[in-house]
C-alpha cells in the first residue's frame, strides 16, 4: 500500500451489539511510499521509510488483531478489513426533556439557536407522553360504546408538559412572555371593479423567537403551544443556558427520536415533513449501535476523520455513538413516486419539523455522506449517513 503514514485517513465503525468493526485505511495521495501496518488491541501502527505513526484508539474500544478477515484494497477508498472489536462505550447524549425530569423543580425553556428565554421558572408537576397520532381510531376499535374521548383534545394544564414524537405541548400562562407570532404575507382581495384591494391576513399559528426570528413552534389553541424539540432546550432553572453547536443538537435530537420510535413502534422508515405536510426527506434507520471513530490521537499530526469535526474541539472525545440511516431527498420534485408510496404506507411514520430545520437536516445528511469513504456512500438507490447521538 502506498501512502504517507502521518496523512493516512482512518475510518472505523464499531458495531457494539455485533462486536465487529470495519476499518478503512485510506490514501492521502495516489503516489507515495510503501507502508507496513500493524494492528494491536489498542492502536494502529503505520511505518514508512520516512518514519512511524501510531494511532491510539479510545480507551473504550479494543480490537482483536487475530480476527482480521476480508482484507482487500478498494480503489478510491484504501485498505478495507473487518475484525472483531469490543466497545464498552456509554454515549453522553444531549439531554432531551422527559418524564424523569419532572421532579427537578422549576424549568426554563430556551431558544436553542440564540439562548433567548421563552418560558422562565415553570414548575412542571406532570410530564406525560402523548399517545400515538392514530390513538382515536384505536379507541374506536377497543370500545363497545361511543368513544368517550371524542371531541376532547388533549391540552395540558398550567403545570403540565405533554411530550409528542418531536414536540412538547405546554400551557402558556398570561404572566409569561408569549413568543410573538409571525404573520404570513397578507392576501389581497378585490373589493370593487376599481381594483381596490384590502389586505386580509391569513390565520397564522407560527411561534417565533423574538430575538433570532427562528420558528419555535405553533399555537394549538388560545392557551396551548407546541414547541419543536429541535428548537427548544429545557433545563432546570438553577443552571445556565447550555451552548451546543446547532448541527450537533439537531443530529442528536433526531437520532434519539428515531431510536425511541423504532423501539416503541417497531417502525424503521420515516418521512421528514414541515408543518404544511411537505415531505423533505425519506429516512430509513439501519442500526443504532454504531460507534464511529472520528478523531484519533497520534504521536504525529493525524488528520481527523471529518465527520462533524466543525462541532468538535481538538481535545474532545474521539468516539461517538451514532445511528446509521439511509436517506433520499424529496425537494425540487425529487423521488415523488417513492415519497407518495411511503406516505400511503401505514408502517412509515412521519416526523414534523419547521421547514428551515428540514432543510438543515438535509444539509447535515448530505455533508456527512460526503465525508464517508466513497464505497460507503450509497446502498442501492439510497444515500448513507451517520447521525451523531
Amino acid at each position: 500500500m502506498a501512502a504517507t503514514a502521518a496523512e493516512t485517513r482512518v475510518f472505523l465503525e464499531v458495531r457494539r451489539q455485533l462486536q465487529s468493526a470495519l476499518l478503512i485505511l485510506g490514501e492521502a495521495k495516489e503516489e507515495g511510499m510503501p507502508m507496513d501496518i500493524s494492528i494491536t488491541p489498542s492502536s494502529l501502527q503505520m511505518k514508512t521509510p520516512e518514519g512511524c505513526a501510531e494511532i491510539w484508539l479510545p480507551a473504550e474500544v479494543r480490537l482483536v488483531p487475530s480476527s482480521c478477515r476480508g482484507l482487500q484494497f478498494v480503489a478510491g477508498d484504501g485498505l478495507h478489513l473487518r475484525l472483531q472489536a469490543r466497545a464498552e462505550f456509554s454515549p453522553q447524549l444531549i439531554s432531551m426533556f422527559n418524564q424523569s425530569l419532572q421532579a427537578q423543580g422549576c424549568c426554563t425553556f430556551y431558544c436553542q439557536s440564540c439562548g433567548e428565554v421563552i418560558i422562565k421558572d415553570r414548575k412542571l408537576l406532570r410530564v406525560l407522553p402523548l399517545p400515538s397520532e392514530n390513538w382515536g381510531a384505536l379507541v374506536g376499535e377497543w370500545c363497545c360504546h361511543p368513544d368517550p374521548f371524542a371531541d376532547k383534545p388533549l391540552h395540558p394544564q398550567e403545570n403540565d408538559c405533554f411530550i409528542g414524537d418531536a414536540f412538547f405541548l405546554v400551557n402558556l400562562r398570561t404572566d409569561l412572555w408569549h413568543p410573538r407570532p409571525e404573520l404570513s404575507p397578507a392576501e389581497m382581495r378585490c373589493l370593487s371593479s376599481k381594483n381596490h384591494f384590502k389586505p386580509e391576513p391569513k390565520a397564522n399559528t407560527k411561534v417565533i423567537c423574538k430575538r433570532c426570528k427562528v420558528m419555535l413552534g405553533e399555537t394549538v389553541s388560545s392557551e396551548t403551544t407546541k414547541f419543536y424539540m429541535t428548537e427548544i432546550i429545557i433545563q432546570p432553572s438553577d443552571r445556565s443556558f447550555l451552548i451546543i453547536p446547532r448541527s450537533q443538537f439537531v443530529q442528536s435530537v433526531i437520532a434519539q427520536c428515531l431510536v425511541e420510535l423504532s423501539s416503541a413502534r417497531s417502525t424503521f422508515r420515516f418521512t421528514i415533513q414541515d408543518q404544511d405536510g411537505r415531505v423533505y426527506i425519506l429516512l430509513w434507520l439501519l442500526n443504532s449501535d454504531s460507534l464511529v471513530i472520528e478523531s484519533l490521537r497520534s504521536s504525529k499530526c493525524i488528520k481527523k476523520f471529518p465527520l462533524l469535526e466543525d462541532s468538535m474541539k481538538a481535545d474532545s472525545t474521539s468516539a461517538w455513538s451514532a445511528v446509521k440511516v439511509l436517506y433520499q431527498p424529496c425537494i425540487k420534485s425529487k423521488n415523488e413516486k417513492l415519497a407518495s408510496s411511503w406516505e400511503s404506507d401505514i408502517s412509515v411514520h412521519s416526523l414534523t419539523l419547521p421547514s428551515a430545520t428540514c432543510l438543515e437536516l438535509l444539509l447535515i445528511l448530505s455533508r456527512n455522506n460526503a465525508t464517508l469513504p466513497p464505497s460507503l456512500r450509497r446502498m442501492n438507490s439510497f444515500q448513507v449517513a451517520f447521525l451523531r447521538m
